[in-house]
């Protein structure tokens, strides 16, 4: 009998070690040996894949197109979650991942925004005296519209990967180096093109360039909050029109995700013309990336703002 035991215990063992060993999705790997890595939408999925490069088998959680703020799980994505080597999120962004990523990824998940310091909701103008923001945790996410605080997030990605896979962590630093260069160039555009404008507020549709404008001197006036489904009160829609006179604004900026109406309406009161400004919460334009669509942006900018660099 004891020997039976003794089998039995020595067959349970060598399954569980052969389980172990197979590049199963429990272990974090795909069974080709990449680093199975979810992104929650697309300017964390861009940097999982510069950096991660062909190392990594990525998933994002947010639909090509589809407004990422309230975004909803489904069981496969939470799934997903719970098989990541790595998950790359933006805590208070998107609450149902917040809510995966503490139930299913303990000790392997990366807050972008734990990375750098985040700026308080409400900042840099936007709203009507007595009118308060009510962004979820207080503070702005949109960490990535600023290419500084976006590089260290880079790096420091770099180095979780590095420790989720160690015997491919100096090719994935290799890569964040090269990537945080590129966006260091992309601050320098920036500095330099905004450096001399006859104007330095932007009005938005959507209050999500406080980080973009707290880097290169702007104000930011937003028609809606953090939020862009947050509906402006008439009290605040004719206080940014006030605001816009004021200042001379030409452009009043609307996003590609979110309907253009509102700021249709403030562009007619104070007789401007509208453009867009894009947020990168999701790509919807073929073969664009982060770099192309932050220099369309730029270019945006400079005209809206009369810059002469």
């Amino acid at each position: 009998m004891q020997l039976r035991r003794r089998l039995a215990a020595v067959a349970v063992a060598l399954l569980v070690g052969a389980s172990a060993g197979c590049g199963d999705k429990a272990s974090g790997f795909a069974a080709d040996g990449r680093l199975d890595m979810v992104t929650a939408f697309y300017p964390l999925r861009f940097l999982g894949e510069r950096i991660g490069g062909d190392a990594v088998a990525i998933t994002e959680l947010t639909k090509p197109g589809a407004e990422p703020h309230d975004v909803e799980l489904n069981p496969r994505q939470v799934g997903e979650i719970s098989d990541a080597g790595l998950v790359l999120y933006l805590g208070g962004f998107q609450p149902a991942v917040d809510e995966a990523v503490a139930q299913e990824a303990t000790g392997r998940a990366l807050d972008a925004g734990s990375v750098v310091k985040l700026l308080a909701a409400g900042e840099h103008g936007g709203h009507a005296p007595g009118e308060r923001e009510h962004a979820r945790g207080g503070t702005d996410p949109h960490v990535w519209l600023d290419p500084v605080r976006f590089a260290a997030v880079a790096d420091r990605l770099a180095e979780r990967l590095a420790q989720a896979d160690p015997a491919r962590a100096d090719a994935y630093r290799s890569r964040a180096a090269a990537l945080h260069a590129q966006l260091d160039r992309l601050d320098a555009e920036y500095a330099a093109r905004l450096g001399t404008c006859a104007r330095r507020e932007i009005v938005t549709s959507h209050t999500a360039f406080r980080y973009l404008a707290d880097r290169y001197g702007l104000t930011e006036v937003g028609i809606t909050g953090v939020s862009p489904e947050s509906e402006p009160s008439p009290r605040h829609l004719a206080h940014v029109a006030e605001q816009a006179r004021a200042t001379g604004t030409t452009t009043i900026f609307f996003e590609t995700l979110v309907s253009p109406k509102v700021a249709d309406t403030i562009a007619r009161e104070v007789g401007a013309r509208t453009a867009v400004l894009d947020p990168l919460e999701g790509l919807t334009v073929p073969d664009a990336d982060y770099f192309s669509v932050m220099r369309s942006n730029l270019t945006a900018l400079t005209a809206a703002l009369g810059c002469t660099s």
